[in-house]
């Protein structure tokens, strides 16, 4: 993918009305981790979403209201992610073109999110926490975002940890074919895999992609919300599992390797990819790639 293609991914119709473009519910925070929610919120909104409300703990999401007027909050009275208000948010999420799952939250959320992917139908980008603890069968319309971690306590749950000796071994190509062959009911179930790495692997049931954007400078914390934020906010605009987590693997990317040159090295952070997202119009425009 290039820049060319985001943009056309972005454009909107100009009789666009409020709405029209997407709305994204973002599930998440916790005590130990608000910022999460508002990154990936606000990538959210860049990446061309109309709306984005974030559901978390009273405290995340007062803390999210005074950090920007940009995003909606619904406030969840009790601190517990349990089974009951998984009930409740999976009929809430029917008002939502897309879900972001994941950010900010801890093992204590657990059965929370297990309840939740399991019987929400909407489509679906899952990152972070609530990767851990399931299999790959336990996943239907979603976009998985592990990291090498996550990818392989995910193997290792799927009664899978066969194919880590392989995919250690293996070069960027060989281990997205690995992947691919072995994850057949996982992807047949309109599931899109994204492993983020030095190179993005994205792979669908019958295709794949690599995307080689970024640098070093994104290990640093937040860069992987704004990344999953950035693709529910595709998501939720185009409907489209695998364009979605393409453009947002290489816009994340490209974003932090212009942040690299014009910062001349690595002391941006993941908020500064959010604010020069605004920057790929302007690029664009000059035919820069």
């Amino acid at each position: 993918m290039n820049l060319n293609q985001v943009k056309k991914l972005m454009e909107r119709k100009k009789t666009s009305q409020k709405g029209e473009n997407g709305y994204a519910f973002i599930i998440g925070g916790s005590e130990e981790d608000v910022g999460s929610v508002a990154l990936a919120g606000l990538a959210a909104l860049r990446a061309g979403c109309d709306v984005v409300t974030i559901a978390g703990p009273e405290k995340v999401a007062w803390t999210v209201n005074r950090y920007t007027p940009d995003l909606l909050t619904q406030k969840i009275k009790s601190a517990a992610w349990t089974v009951k208000l998984a009930k409740e948010m999976v009929k809430q999420a029917e008002r939502f073109d897309a879900v972001l799952i994941g950010v900010g939250l801890t093992r204590k959320a657990d059965k929370f999110c297990h309840y939740f992917i399991r019987k929400s139908p909407r489509p679906k980008v899952i990152d972070a926490g609530a990767l851990k603890g399931l299999s790959f069968k336990d996943f239907q319309n979603s976009i998985l975002t592990p990291n090498e971690n996550e990818l392989e306590m995910m193997l290792i749950n799927s009664s899978k940890e066969f194919l880590l000796p392989k995919l250690r071994e293996a070069n960027i190509k060989e281990k997205a074919e690995i992947l691919q062959g072995n994850l057949r009911y996982f992807l047949q179930n309109d599931n899109v895999l994204l492993v983020k790495g030095a190179t993005d692997i994205i792979i669908s049931k019958n295709k794949i992609a690599f995307n080689r954007t970024g640098n070093q400078g994104m290990t640093k914390q937040g860069t992987g919300d704004v990344l999953a934020g950035l693709t529910v906010g595709f998501l939720a605009k185009s409907q489209d599992m695998f364009k979605s987590a393409v453009a947002a693997s290489f816009i994340n990317g490209f974003v932090g390797d212009l942040l690299l040159k014009e910062r001349k090295g690595y002391s941006f952070i993941a908020s500064d990819i959010i604010g020069d997202l605004q920057k790929i119009q302007s690029l664009e425009k000059k035919g820069k790639r």
